[in-house]
C-alpha cells in the first residue's frame, strides 16, 4: 500500500479506464493475485491461473462473483463442473462448497461483497 492507503493496481485504474488484462500477468506453475480493493464490505482480487493450477474444494462465508477475462475456467460448484469462458462470469453462492480449476491459462476478476 502506498501512503493514501490504495494499492497500485487500485491507484492504476483510479477514475480512468484501464485494459484489465494488463494489470496481472500469468507465472509458470502458478496461481497469482493481485487485490484492487480490500474494503470491510468486500473485496476486488485478480487471479492469472497457470495450465494445471487449481483452488482445491471449499466454501466461502459471502457469495463470490467470478469474471473470466481471459481463458477458460472449470469451476465445480456443489459438485457440478461447469465451464466458463472469457467473457462469462458466475456467482457461487455462499456457503456452497466450491473449487476452481485451469485447463489452460486464465484470468479472473473475483467481486465478494459482505453481507
Amino acid at each position: 500500500m502506498n501512503d493514501k492507503g490504495k494499492s497500485a493496481a487500485l491507484e492504476s485504474c483510479m477514475a480512468k479506464p484501464v485494459d484489465v488484462n494488463a494489470l496481472i500477468d500469468y507465472t509458470d506453475d502458478s496461481i497469482v493475485s493481485k487485490t484492487i480493493i480490500d474494503k470491510p464490505v468486500g473485496t476486488i482480487t485478480l487471479f492469472a491461473f497457470d495450465k494445471g493450477q487449481k483452488l482445491s474444494e471449499h466454501t466461502a462465508p459471502y457469495d463470490a462473483v467470478v469474471q473470466v477475462i481471459d481463458g477458460c475456467a472449470e469451476i465445480t460448484i456443489a459438485g457440478k463442473q461447469i465451464d466458463v469462458t472469457s467473457g462469462k462470469l458466475i456467482v457461487m453462492p455462499a456457503g456452497v462448497p466450491h473449487e476452481v480449476a485451469a485447463p489452460e491459462k486464465f484470468k479472473m476478476l473475483l467481486v465478494m461483497v459482505r453481507a
